[in-house]
């Protein structure tokens, strides 16, 4: 569970000053560990994938659509097939700021974690968090590994949209959506390989989050 206001306003405070280190000090002194921090981030990199799904699939409503105009306002179909375009885009880009952030906390969690492990005089327990602590890395490594190949399909798709968006505004008309009706297929395969992956990574998120939180 994410902490107390007053708490997010030290967050956005520190983070305005772009200073990572002074960050989690402060959120330390405050009870709010990097741990915690991990938690919240990748619950964030998971909301932002599944909302990215939403709005690819509404995009791809939108444009088929636009491709099944019969009649009627042309130009007010377009406008609504640009405008999930770009929240689609808005999305994509939401999500690889997400998943940077998870970057950042992790290698900060996992070096504070290497670093204290030499500070444990007994060899038992030193034992034990080397092998949480690799354990935890390996469970990190396949879910960045996801989130990344995940975020990895959004470009072309993206490229995709806006090459038809493209083509369409400078030729409106019942030829000009023929002309790209070939392609929407090719697009509905990409979004549908697109939100599989994205599953897959929010699985892996779901799986990493209970690892974090059941040790």
């Amino acid at each position: 569970m994410k902490k107390t206001i007053s708490i997010a306003i030290i967050a956005t405070s520190l983070l305005l000053t772009g200073c990572q280190s002074a960050y989690y000090g402060a959120m330390e002194k405050v009870g709010y560990h990097k741990r915690d921090i991990m938690v919240d981030r990748v619950e964030d990199a998971k909301e932002s994938q599944e909302d990215a799904q939403k709005q690819f699939s509404s995009a791809l409503e939108e444009m088929q659509a636009l491709l099944n105009h019969d009649g009627g306002d042309l130009e007010s179909a377009y406008n609504k097939a640009k405008d999930e375009y770009e929240s689609a885009q808005d999305a994509a880009d939401d999500v690889t700021k997400r998943i940077d952030k998870v970057e950042d906390v992790a290698e900060a969690l996992f070096d504070e974690w290497q670093s204290e492990i030499g500070e444990i005089s007994k060899a038992s327990l030193r034992r034990n968090s080397e092998s949480k602590l690799r354990e935890t890395r390996r469970s990190y490594n396949q879910l960045l590994k996801s989130m990344r190949r995940a975020e990895s399909k959004m470009p072309p798709v993206l490229t995709a949209m806006k090459d038809n968006m493209l083509y369409l505004k400078h030729n409106l008309n019942a030829q000009a959506i023929g002309a790209i009706k070939g392609e929407f297929t090719s697009l509905q395969t990409d979004i549908s390989g697109l939100i599989k992956e994205m599953n897959k990574s929010i699985e892996e998120s779901n799986k990493f989050i209970a690892s974090l939180e059941g040790n």
